[in-house]
């Protein structure tokens, strides 16, 4: 009997709800109404605004220093995106297919008011050769593998496969200082073996074996003026002692002589 009661009075507490609250519709009723059309003609309004902006793409406005790729190239790319709305294009997508060409290092992208495309490109620098054909960034990144055409007079770098960053590294960190005693680097082999050997423009071949880089080369920069002065009898200087170099000399001196010399560590 208990049980029954609080059916009844759980019932009789629903109905009560379900009376008020149609009661509070049908007092707000027209409330109601004029919400439901504002937020339909809001929605309407929306709709019709952005189908009058969202007008086909017409134009692309194309700029940048172009030296290794053509205006033509970045149109080519562009033809899929053509006639896509100006609110609904993509454009990280236009980008990113930009940024797909090999010369390209990067682009950017803006909407040009009321129905084209602002293109604003960059080109990647060539610092150094990779090899035969490949090509380096100024970051040491090998944008470019194969190369149709690579420029002769950029300095050689090579290495194993997977080794163009580490070999691109000690050129970038080598080349300023010893461009600033008057030396340039033509050319950084990285052996198998890990043993390093710089060659300069003016002929001279410095060995610096596979141990201490970074401090055979502070000791070649120290003692570099020997090869500035003397360039054209020197024809090597060996880095790989514990403690000092060797020099090779050329013509009317040829042979070696040491400097400092407290034994050699790694030579092959």
């Amino acid at each position: 009997m208990f049980a029954a009661n609080q059916v009844q009075a759980r019932t009789e507490r629903s109905s009560k709800s379900a009376d008020t609250h149609l009661q509070w519709m049908r007092t707000h009723r027209q409330l109601l109404i004029w919400l439901g059309l504002i937020a339909a003609f809001t929605l309407l309004l929306w709709f019709t605004v952005l189908a009058a902006l969202d007008r086909p793409i017409q134009r692309a406005e194309i700029s940048g220093k172009f030296t290794q790729v053509s205006k033509l190239q970045i149109e080519q790319v562009l033809e899929p995106f053509a006639h896509r709305g100006f609110i609904s294009i993509d454009l990280a997508a236009v980008k990113k297919s930009i940024e797909q060409i090999p010369w390209i290092e990067y682009a950017r992208v803006e909407r040009a008011w009321p129905d084209g495309l602002r293109v604003m490109v960059t080109e990647q620098t060539a610092i150094a050769r990779w090899g035969e054909k490949g090509l380096l960034n100024g970051r040491g990144e090998l944008f470019l593998p194969e190369a149709r055409d690579v420029p002769k007079d950029l300095p050689l770098l090579e290495g194993p496969e997977g080794a163009s960053g580490q070999v691109a590294k000690l050129y970038l960190d080598t080349y300023a200082r010893l461009l600033a005693i008057g030396l340039r680097i033509s050319h950084v082999a990285l052996d198998e073996r890990g043993a390093w050997v710089l060659n300069l423009s003016n002929g001279v071949e410095v060995r610096l074996g596979s141990q201490d880089i970074s401090a055979r080369l502070e000791r070649f920069i120290t003692a570099a003026n020997v090869v500035v002065t003397r360039a054209g009898e020197v024809r090597y200087v060996d880095m790989r002692y514990s403690n000092g170099f060797s020099i090779g000399w050329g013509g009317a001196h040829a042979g070696s002589s040491a400097a400092q010399n407290e034994g050699s560590d790694d030579h092959v």
